[in-house]
């Protein structure tokens, strides 16, 4: 049995392992994060905290999901807002937490309306034994435009409300930051200028996912209407390992400490994170459709991985994949791979042809005859789309062909 250490130090914390509830529907009790702690996940980020005066009124349904036939969740719209206990609810319940489970990690999530909430709340999950913070400055389905991505959008209410937790707590805090924005980087700059230690990253991204086309409204349907709210699950991964890279790459980012989130489902998807610089993961829509049993496959998966690569400690995997990761402008255009087509494999069904001439650059070529393709490469430009439609993976790519350069370089063939 392969036995590594996936223990991981953030802001200061030792996590057993990265893996931790999001802040959401799977953390919003006691019952719940004692089941996920019990079955072996590193931490709880405890369903958002809102101030006492703040009343949570949710709708019914309040789901959607986008997906293909026969498939799991592609994405999943989600129109809850934060945690619909009162205050003093949600404070007994983290002591609770904290009293019969100290060696797990306890991340209290909060949201205020004004500065006075922000620097209470911090202070009252501080007392009730939280060994972090997370401020949501990014949920887009929140009633009042005083709190959630309305919020994050915002560099100078992120920088203000950050002081405002450190004036109530000295806890580590990070910022969980909205993906509804062009650029993070100025919101993130601000909200640790603010005083926040790391960043959390991605919160959903607003959407529609599916309309009726009978009642011609979006769906969930709340008696007879619907709204604009939150998309996760495995769709949103790109846009969250994009955003991920973008806050390496800043100037001063380098090493910024981040906490993952987003589409996050299997081990893979663990390690692409903490590639591009993820210490803890967050899950909570892989969750929603697999339960809390999914944190072993990722732990069982995530060591094997490691011990493939000849790691000892997941920490140094961290951001190992950031500088592999270039400006567009910046990479090889004289470097050109053209498919290699395998006629013992291939089962004729013509889908690369059809995408080539349809989508790309007539380079397959149709033998009617005997029902073949092959490449052309005077008209291939290695674009690859023949290899991602091909059912049954005869197509590879093969071969590297570096052309002369501006700087002349010598021109090569390696199969």
């Amino acid at each position: 049995m392969i036995n590594k250490d996936l223990s991981i130090d953030f802001l200061g914390v030792r996590f057993e392992n990265p893996f931790c509830l999001s802040s959401s529907p799977v953390g919003n009790c006691y019952d719940m994060c004692k089941k996920a702690y019990d079955v072996g996940w590193g931490g709880v980020v405890f369903k958002t905290i809102g101030p006492e005066h703040f009343v949570i009124d949710e709708v019914s349904p309040r789901f959607d999901i986008l997906t293909k036939e026969g498939t799991p969740f592609v994405g999943f719209k989600n129109m809850e807002q934060i945690a619909e206990h009162s205050l003093e609810e949600n404070l007994a319940d983290l002591r609770r937490l904290k009293d019969e489970y100290p060696e797990k990690v306890l991340i209290a999530s909060i949201m205020g309306t004004n500065e006075e909430d922000w620097e209470e709340l911090a202070r009252l999950v501080d007392e009730a034994g939280a060994d972090m913070i997370e401020m949501n400055l990014s949920c887009p389905q929140m009633t009042s435009h005083a709190m959630g991505s309305d919020v994050g959008t915002n560099p100078e209410l992120c920088r203000k409300y950050c002081a405002a937790v450190k004036r109530g707590s000295k806890l580590p805090m990070m910022a969980k930051m909205t993906p509804n924005v062009t650029d993070m980087v100025t919101v993130a700059k601000a909200s640790m200028e603010g005083g926040a230690d790391g960043i959390a990253t991605i919160n959903t991204v607003k959407s529609i996912a599916n309309i009726d086309l009978d009642r011609k409204i979006g769906l969930p349907v709340v008696n007879g209407k619907s709204s604009i709210s939150g998309y996760s699950g495995k769709a949103v991964k790109p846009i969250a390992l994009r955003f991920m890279q973008q806050l390496r790459s800043a100037e001063g980012f380098e090493n910024l400490p981040i906490s993952g989130i987003g589409g996050i489902e299997t081990w893979e998807d663990a390690a692409e994170f903490i590639l591009l610089g993820a210490s803890t993961l967050q899950v909570t829509t892989g969750i929603m459709q697999y339960g809390y049993r999914i944190v072993e496959d990722m732990k069982n998966g995530l060591m094997h991985y490691m011990d493939e690569q000849g790691v000892d400690r997941l920490e140094d995997l961290v951001g190992l994949a950031n500088e592999n990761i270039i400006p567009a402008e910046n990479l090889d255009r004289d470097y050109k791979v053209y498919p290699v087509i395998d006629l013992d494999k291939c089962i004729a069904c013509g889908r690369c042809y059809i995408s080539c001439y349809d989508g790309a650059h007539q380079a397959i070529v149709w033998d009617d005859e005997n029902r073949v393709p092959h490449c052309n490469t005077d008209k291939c430009v290695g674009c690859h789309l023949c290899t991602l439609v091909c059912p049954v993976g005869a197509i590879s790519k093969g071969i590297v062909e570096m052309k002369p350069g501006r700087e002349g370089k010598a021109s090569e063939k390696v199969f």
